[in-house]
């Protein structure tokens, strides 16, 4: 009996729910696209037959890594986009994903992989060329290659190993990592990776890196932070020399819209108070910040940060009281 035949979804999205899941990664088994859906195996092989009979090259393959893959056919599937049109929002997508109009970067690139995944071979090379004329200028994040985003995110999408150049003091170091996801702050590019040869998380800076490739050998995902948090808690406090962790009396959304997410951690603590944790150079840099936001706080961490505060207070004072003496 097919479990599928009363779900109210329906046949027709659950195909499209099915084409979703073939384009978020490279090799999916049976089991595990019906266990997704929630359907049997043979319920699975059906639909995989209409997305063919749409144009859609579903391809299957047996034994140890083998599964449905989504490939790039002899032709653009039906109801997508012609060639002019793909080439067209493939370089848009390439330039949105590189120079990362503040917002959009993230949202492009992974539009971006799905369009990757089933753009036909001859029209890469188009792309490419046409990419290459492509720049912008103004603010926003740190420009890095849009060939190098591709390569992380698709080895992101597939499970496979990467490594890069980066650098380590004074030298640049091969760096081999199983990588997760790609980070975009408000400044830059980052990615979130297992790094096999220091045994530990870390985050990337996209820019910095060099000579980057992505190799066939596929690892089995481990149990991970949140790489978003990671990245930010990282950018904001652990690179630097000195962490002021302090309590803000304010909402977090109110804080949140003063201090730039690369500047500082905001967590709730109820509806009006909220936790900062950020970094600096010195403590005194730090406390000006809190002092600048305009909101009473506390200090929580390191205790020397409250002789800090002392010593600015009574540094403010003595300046305060010499222009009410003259």
């Amino acid at each position: 009996m097919d479990i599928a035949g009363g779900d109210e979804r329906g046949t027709t999205e659950r195909v499209l729910t099915l084409l979703g899941l073939l384009q978020q990664r490279q090799v999916w088994t049976g089991p595990e696209l019906a266990g997704r859906l929630g359907v049997t195996p043979r319920t699975v092989r059906r639909d995989v037959e209409r997305l063919r009979a749409l144009g859609y090259p579903v391809h299957a393959s047996q034994g140890v890594g083998g599964g449905y893959r989504l490939g790039a056919g002899l032709n653009l599937p039906p109801l997508l986009l012609d060639d002019e049109e793909a080439i067209a929002t493939a370089v848009s997508l390439l330039a949105g994903a590189g120079d990362a109009v503040a917002g959009a970067g993230d949202a492009a690139l992974r539009a971006l992989t799905k369009l990757d995944q089933v753009l036909p071979l001859r029209l890469r090379h188009d792309v490419r060329a046409l990419s290459g004329s492509v720049e912008s200028f103004g603010g926003g994040r740190t420009p890095v290659d849009p060939e190098v985003l591709m390569t992380l995110a698709r080895a992101c999408r597939d499970e496979v190993e990467a490594g890069f150049g980066y650098p380590s003091g004074s030298e640049v170091r091969r760096r081999r990592v199983e990588p997760y996801r790609l980070v975009a702050s408000d400044r830059r590019w980052y990615l979130f990776a297992y790094d096999l040869d220091r045994d530990g998380w870390r985050s990337f800076r996209v820019d910095r890196m060099s000579e980057v490739s992505a190799r066939t050998w596929r690892f089995r995902p481990r149990a991970a932070p949140d790489a978003a948090t990671y990245v930010q808690e990282g950018v904001a406090s652990r690179v630097y020399q000195h962490q002021a962790h302090f309590l803000v009396h304010a909402p977090a959304d109110t804080v949140r819209a003063r201090i730039p997410a690369s500047a500082a951690v905001v967590r709730p603590r109820g509806s009006e108070r909220c936790e900062v944790l950020s970094g600096a150079g010195s403590l005194d840099f730090a406390l000006m910040h809190m002092v600048l936001l305009g909101h009473d706080f506390e200090v929580l961490d390191p205790p020397e940060l409250g002789e800090r505060c002392r010593a600015l207070a009574e540094r403010l004072l003595s300046a305060g009281a010499a222009i009410g003496g003259g």
